[in-house]
């Protein structure tokens, strides 16, 4: 027991001293408080500038007789496009704000309740359906009032007339944030893993060139080193995952952006959770990748193929953000490395059931640890042999 927690206890020794390096260094400070103003910035902007709930509207001028007014307005609400109507004094100012873009069309009255409609070039589609339906409302209505019918009584009667739409599978009112958030949640993971996996390869080559890596082997043992290595960094990286999802989330809910507020906090904590998965997952590969060479500009000879396989993942995770369901997406769900992306996409859509997201994430746990014994042998035979790179069949043989 004594052992075990003279071995935790090194490790989380190491783990804190890359923690406090990484997060006190200058760039890492000013660049993520930019980062941070960009997303903050951003969606204040968009939220801005979108245009908001403001809702365009077609302008219809009545000449004269304003009583159609109402029924024109009535009418626009009713088949979802919406028209604002203006008093115009007479036909020659009706042609002049329709020539100035003014007025969409103009209603000139004629004889027994027929109606001119001045337009610039021709009155077509939803509009020219809100003029003529409102044009024979009102006629209609001019009619039965000369025969003395009752237009309340015929109003309520014709109220119940209506018709209630059943759909089999209704479009989903709130899909656009969906994509959105999967869209961020797979870039900001592409972004982070990439990026941190780098760090902890460089880390380790620098020690390595260096030779502070023999110093602290005197002291602490080969794994302690690589495990206190990969947490202290991943926890940096959590960190500023949650600064950037946290604004992110933040900046949207409180402009309106977003509206999805259970999907919004859905897929800010599944992205972090995945991101610690992928992360351990590539941290370890990297980690071995970086021991094998002694120089930092060759970490890219060992580290390549790690960066084909993040970028095959991602690839494939935004080809499925049209179509979460799909047998492909559903399929590399499955599949380490795959479902640290793939998941965090079918959260967000809300395509997930609950077996499959934990399914997945015991996959993914299995895998990464049965993948860091083989790294840790990697980086146990590789660490200490200083100059030329160690190739792949070197560092697997026994």
């Amino acid at each position: 027991m004594s052992q075990q927690m003279s071995s935790s206890r090194a490790i989380g020794l190491i783990a804190k001293r890359e923690f406090t390096v990484q997060v006190m260094k200058k760039s890492f400070v000013i660049s993520n408080v930019i980062i941070l103003a960009v997303i903050i910035g951003g969606i204040i902007a968009y939220s801005i500038f979108s245009g908001g709930d403001d809702e365009e509207r077609d302008v219809v001028g009545v000449v004269g007789d304003s009583s159609i007014a109402s029924v024109l307005e009535q009418t626009g609400t009713a088949v979802g496009s919406p028209v604002e109507v203006r008093e115009i004094s007479d036909a020659d100012t009706a042609r002049a704000d329709v020539e100035s873009g003014d007025v969409a069309v103009a209603l000139v009255p004629g004889s027994a309740g027929a109606y001119t409609a001045i337009t610039d070039s021709e009155l077509e589609g939803t509009l020219r359906a809100v003029v003529e339906g409102s044009v024979q409302t009102q006629a209609t209505d001019t009619a039965l009032a000369a025969q003395g019918v009752d237009q309340n009584a015929l109003a309520a009667a014709v109220s119940q007339a209506t018709v209630t739409v059943e759909a089999i599978d209704p479009p989903d009112p709130e899909a656009g944030q969906r994509v959105a958030l999967s869209l961020a949640a797979v870039f900001v993971l592409y972004a982070q893993i990439i990026g941190f996996g780098m760090y902890v390869a460089m880390g380790v080559v620098e020690e390595k060139s260096s030779r502070v890596v023999e110093l602290l082997l005197s002291t602490v043992r080969p794994l302690q080193l690589l495990w206190g290595k990969i947490i202290g960094i991943g926890a940096v990286g959590i960190l500023q995952l949650a600064l950037y999802g946290a604004a992110g989330v933040g900046a949207g809910l409180a402009t309106g952006t977003l509206t999805v507020t259970g999907t919004a906090i859905t897929v800010f904590a599944s992205t972090l959770g995945w991101f610690v998965l992928g992360f351990a997952f590539f941290a370890v590969l990297y980690a071995a990748g970086g021991s094998m060479v002694s120089r930092q500009e060759d970490v890219n000879s060992t580290t390549m193929p790690l960066l084909l396989l993040i970028m095959a993942m991602f690839f494939s995770a935004f080809y499925s953000v049209g179509d979460p369901e799909s047998t492909l997406s559903n399929v590399l769900s499955w599949i380490p490395p795959f479902s640290a992306v793939m998941m965090p996409l079918r959260i967000a859509a809300g395509v997930a059931p609950v077996y499959q997201v934990v399914g997945t994430v015991l996959i993914m746990a299995a895998t990464t640890a049965a993948l860091a014994v083989v790294a840790a042998k990697i980086y146990q035979r590789s660490i200490l042999r200083i100059g030329k790179t160690v190739t792949w069949k070197e560092a697997f043989a026994r």
